[in-house]
């Protein structure tokens, strides 16, 4: 029986993914074999020594300690894409927001007297209605910082409204790439798509190369009067960057899914409450990828979408498995794999794989491996931890 401590509401269809017969899941469970949560911020003192994996049903994992994780072995999983398309429709009407003043003319319309006959009302909207002008989407220049899951489809959303898109991400996965419309010009650093957008989409991780990245020197490279949209994390952006370019007219407006009091009461400023995954279908999609992702872990040691950790997978062949995750260092599987063949076993399959100074192993064997062979592989150096998994291969 496995044991899933939850925090926050998770979707059930993502908790009816853990077969009741095999999962315990709550969240007062007591020596969890893994953690689930969305939002919790996660702390130290929670991650029991029984923890073996944590997923978050979402992209971002600033919520999780990952340099402890490492620490220990314990692989950090998120679901990237499954809120992409609602990232995507906010940020299709955050550009609509933006583009013609939807939300004054909304409170003007909205401001008016009950008492006002329909036709003084007509009368008036017709005269005032130049107030709210604004300008259409079409024939403009996005330009798209970060082209994955969500960034990629950003692009195409720019080329369905007329737009000419340009993108940038130094990242870029080959997959990433198989995914970005062919249309989309990619640019070789963001100085330069910034100097050509009037739209500037932020679709990028906190990462140690992207906090603070648009700063008051960035703007300086913006294109006058272009608009700046964050639905990616709120530590990219110096709010008090934006403050100054908003004040000099760099920036037209700012829309944002992170407020600050420094904007609050500002036109140019359009603040949500974090709301860019809130909608049924990203919470049960996030959900359903997060718990998908700890059962192929826990049953048989597979990593899919985990940011501390490599991605590996090997179908099982055999009823006894182990993983093995240790330090990434020359000779640790050759020293594992001579402790297995004196003790007299058999191994049936092998995949290894490393990223950073984290190698993870998983070995499958013909014959069921003694405590003494497990607890003298734990106790090479550079060995962080060791699950022996055993029943039929499904």
């Amino acid at each position: 029986m496995y044991r899933i401590k939850t925090y926050n509401t998770i979707s059930t269809k993502g908790l009816d993914r853990f077969e009741r017969d095999r999962y315990e899941v709550g969240q007062d469970i007591a020596h969890p074999d893994a953690l689930l949560l969305r939002s919790h911020k996660l702390q130290e003192s929670e991650i029991p020594a029984s923890v073996t994996a944590i997923a978050r049903a979402g992209a971002g994992v600033n919520n999780i300690p990952t340099a402890l994780c490492s620490e220990r072995g314990i692989p950090v999983f998120n679901t990237p894409g499954a809120n992409a398309n609602a990232v995507k429709e906010l940020v299709a009407a955050a550009m609509l927001l933006a583009s013609r003043d939807i939300v004054g003319g909304i409170t003007f319309a909205q401001s008016q007297d009950p008492s006002m006959t329909a036709a003084d009302m007509n009368a008036l909207m017709e005269r005032e209605k130049k107030r709210f002008a604004g300008a259409e989407l079409a024939g403009k220049t996005l330009g798209v910082v970060g082209l994955g899951a969500i960034g990629s489809l950003v692009a195409r959303l720019g080329l369905d409204f007329g737009m000419d898109v340009v993108g940038f991400d130094p990242a870029l996965s080959v997959e990433a790439a198989w995914r970005l419309p062919s249309e989309v010009q990619r640019m070789e650093n963001v100085q330069s798509l910034v100097g050509r957008s009037d739209f500037v989409s932020l679709h990028l991780p906190v990462l140690d190369s992207t906090r603070g990245l648009v700063n008051a020197e960035m703007l300086s490279h913006f294109k006058k009067g272009s608009c700046l949209l964050n639905f990616a994390r709120e530590e990219i952006v110096s709010t008090e960057a934006v403050v100054e370019a908003l004040d000099s007219g760099r920036l037209r407006r700012y829309v944002a899914d992170f407020p600050s009091p420094l904007l609050l009461g500002r036109s140019d400023a359009l603040l949500m409450p974090h709301i860019g995954a809130s909608t049924a279908e990203a919470e049960e999609n996030c959900a359903v990828m997060a718990a998908n992702q700890l059962r192929a872990f826990l049953e048989h040691g597979n990593i899919r979408n985990s940011v501390n950790f490599p991605a590996i997978e090997l179908e099982r062949t055999t009823e006894y498995r182990i993983t093995i995750a240790n330090r990434n260092e020359p000779g640790m599987l050759s020293h594992i794999l001579t402790l297995i063949g004196d003790d007299g076993l058999n191994v049936a399959d092998l995949l290894n794989k490393s990223v950073g100074d984290i190698a993870y192993n998983i070995i499958d064997l013909d014959e069921l491996p003694q405590q003494a062979l497990l607890d003298k592989i734990k106790g090479l150096e550079g060995v962080i931890n060791l699950r022996l998994i055993e029943g039929a291969p499904t």
